[in-house]
């Protein structure tokens, strides 16, 4: 996962979470979003992306 997919990542995922905590209702949804998009952030590893076969890491020239 490249440096500026982690920093969006915690950005958003911080966000979301604040949102639920502060706002309750409706945003206990984007609690749980937020939560899942800080620890693939932290852990580096998105299923999605791995089911999907994509990376946001530049490919190295050989």
């Amino acid at each position: 996962m490249a440096f500026w997919d982690v920093l969006v990542r915690i950005l958003v995922g911080s966000i979301l979470v604040y949102f639920g905590v502060e706002k309750g209702g409706v945003f206990v949804i984007s609690t749980f979003v937020g939560v899942v998009l800080l620890l693939t952030a932290i852990t580096g590893f998105c299923p999605l992306y791995k089911i999907a076969g994509i990376s946001s890491k530049q490919q190295q020239a050989a």
